[in-house]
């Protein structure tokens, strides 16, 4: 075999080259066989018959170049190859019959079989066994795979993948009883409940999930069921992205996140959609953050005249003015987009593009959002997230700006961290903004984390597992809420567009999550087992290295009890505790000039003043906090209170 590997290694030209020289020699072998063995008289010398073997020879090798015998990869050769070898063989049969009648060949009906069997079996079989040879060889590198799902989104997957050097599939699984049993192109359908005696006996080690139609839900129940299985699950992308060519049936990809968590967004209003947004210039501060961005493709589809995108980070809005170009082409959507590079903390820049694009309604999503970053640096996470806030409203104020959605969090209820507490700070300046009669609806939406942002733990998760552990986990009793973040976008627009003014409406976040317990089906699910005091041969480790500071075990989302439902299932409204817009604005002098002063006590005692809820876990572990340089402000600042 060490012949045929050499030959397999080698170029494509050259087995062209080789494949023609053998089929020659075949056909005039084929043609003296033929001969000899039915007509004693005739003479294999004679210069008379010189034409017929060139003619014979010729014609055949030009027909079979003709259908693509020299076109088609081996190893890719289906049940359609053998049907164009026959045919080959067959036309080069009649090619041989016509030419020894007109070169006056003496010969019958046996002799035509004859030459027929020998090409047919030598060119033929030549070819049938050398795909034999490389599938069997190939054989040993296929992952033997199950395909979950045996409609026509599975039949269809099989088919592509049968191509593949990567895969072998061993059996369908599939949920409907009257398909159990059955066989699809050879292969076997079989009952969930046999996966366990499958996995064994097939030695599978991956779950193909061909379910494109099927709820987040469903799916979560499936891969709940193959979880305690040591296999890796993949999955085909959605019907709606196949359909419309996104992608193609048989690209894979590793299971999405929101999968496992089962969670079914809410057919949305598309009233309140539209609103806010259809035929209006709209405004998204942080447009090229996680959420921002997600907000302006949302918004994009809902057809505004002018989207004006506002980021501080250059790279951060040339990628998304260069998406959302693509988007508007690819959509058919006529609209300006207006990227703008800036800070919130500017105000005057703010009222200037308010004003010049004539904007009615503001998405103010840029925010410094990293717990233990902003606890590291409490002034500059006070002045983007209180200051930001503050100004970008005044701003919103004074151009008249019909609506103003502040993007809120989770963290910023009961918060034990200045991330959560400059948020809910900056919640209650537009609370006491609005109470000032300004013609803009000032409304906050909060909700949980969002899958696949900067600061989610999934991508890490995923990487880490990839890079084979330990996988990270602050504290094995850490929970959290999590939506998606196309959702989450989704009812920002929705629930911004059914404020009156000062309202916090909060986003039903469905069951929180135990972190841990994720990061383990995460393992599982990618083809891992978790390595513990239970399996100290596994795979994947997972280590808790602790709370970092003002992170909490739990988030909630409410911070009393008046909560009342809206229109929309998954969005609330919350009754909250406000303050007079005059103890706002004294309380806002006094914290610029704490910043000022890089007072990072003085700022603490402030956000503990302030009804924000505000309990800290730890000391200031501020970078630049110098303690014994600020005493004298903390003193100042206790008598201004």
């Amino acid at each position: 075999m060490s012949v045929l590997n050499s030959f397999l290694e080698s170029s494509r030209p050259f087995k062209r080259l080789v494949s023609v020289g053998f089929d020659s020699i075949v056909i005039v072998t084929s043609i003296l066989l033929a001969l000899s063995i039915s007509n004693s008289t005739f003479s294999t010398t004679a210069n008379a018959n010189l034409p017929f073997f060139a003619t014979t020879l010729i014609g055949s090798v030009a027909v079979f170049a003709k259908i693509g015998f020299y076109r088609a990869i081996l190893r890719y050769m289906g049940l359609k190859a053998v049907f164009t070898i026959a045919l080959g063989i067959a036309t080069s049969t009649a090619i041989f019959t016509a030419s020894s009648f007109y070169f006056g060949i003496q010969i019958d009906s046996i002799t035509i079989l004859l030459y027929w069997s020998f090409a047919l079996v030598s060119i033929g079989g030549a070819r049938l066994i050398t795909i034999a040879y490389i599938r069997s060889k190939l054989s040993l590198s296929h992952k033997v795979v199950a395909i979950y799902g045996a409609g026509k989104a599975g039949r269809q997957l099989a088919r592509a993948i049968s191509q593949s050097n990567l895969y072998k599939i061993a059996v369908y699984i599939d949920d409907e009883p009257s398909v159990f049993g059955t066989e699809i192109d050879g292969i076997k359908v079989y009952s969930p409940i046999s996966i366990e005696d499958l996995v064994k006996k097939y030695e599978i080690s991956q779950v193909l999930l061909a379910l494109p139609s099927a709820s987040h839900s469903r799916r979560s129940e499936i891969l709940t069921r193959l979880e305690p299985f040591p296999l890796k699950v993949k999955t085909i992308a959605s019907m709606e992205d196949i359909v419309n060519g996104k992608v193609q049936i048989e690209q894979l990809k590793d299971i999405d996140i929101e999968d496992l968590l089962g969670r079914d967004s809410v057919e949305p209003n598309h009233d309140l959609l539209h609103s806010s947004i259809t035929d209006k210039v709209v405004l998204v501060t942080g447009a090229g953050g996680s959420i921002g961005s997600e907000l302006c493709r949302q918004i994009i589809a809902l057809k505004p005249t002018s989207l004006v995108l506002y980021e501080l980070s250059e790279f951060a809005l040339y990628s998304i003015e260069k998406e959302l170009r693509k988007l508007a082409v690819k959509s058919e959507i006529d609209l300006e987009i207006v990227p703008l590079l800036g800070s919130v903390q500017h105000k005057h820049r703010m009222v200037r593009i308010l004003r010049k694009y004539k904007v009615q309604t503001v998405y103010h999503a840029a925010a410094y959002k990293h717990v233990p970053i902003v606890e590291h640096n409490i002034v500059e996470g006070i002045r983007n997230n209180i200051f930001g806030t503050w100004y970008a409203a005044e701003a919103a104020a004074e151009a008249n700006v019909e609506r103003f959605v502040l993007i809120s969090t989770d963290k910023a209820v009961r918060p034990t961290n200045i991330m959560g507490a400059s948020k809910r700070f900056a919640e209650l300046v537009l609370q006491a903004l609005n109470s000032r009669g300004d013609k803009t609806v000032f409304t906050m939406v909060r909700f949980g984390n969002v899958l696949g942002s900067s600061g989610s733990v999934v991508p890490l998760f995923r990487e880490q597992i990839k890079a084979g552990g330990p996988v990270t986990v602050t504290h094995k009793d850490i929970i959290r809420y999590f939506m998606t973040i196309p959702e989450a976008a989704q009812l920002v627009i929705q629930a911004g567009a059914m404020g009156r003014g000062g309202d916090v409406f909060v986003l039903d976040m469905g069951e929180q999550v135990k972190i841990s317990e994720l990061a383990e089906r995460m393992v599982h699910l990618l083809g891992f087992s978790v390595k513990n005091q239970k399996n100290p041969q596994g795979d994947i480790e997972i280590n808790y290295s602790g709370l970092r500071p003002g992170e909490k075990l739990y988030e909630e989302l409410l911070i009393g009890e008046n909560v009342a439902g809206t229109n929309h299932s998954k969005i609330m409204t919350a009754e909250e505790e406000e303050i007079p817009w005059t103890d706002m604005q004294r309380a806002l002098i006094l914290m610029n000039e704490l910043c000022d002063e890089m007072d990072c006590e003085g700022i603490v005692q402030l956000l503990l003043k302030i009804p924000t809820g505000y309990n800290p876990q730890h000391e200031v572990c501020d970078l630049l906090w110098d303690e014994d340089k600020n005493k004298n402000n903390v003193v100042r600042f206790k008598t201004l209170v």
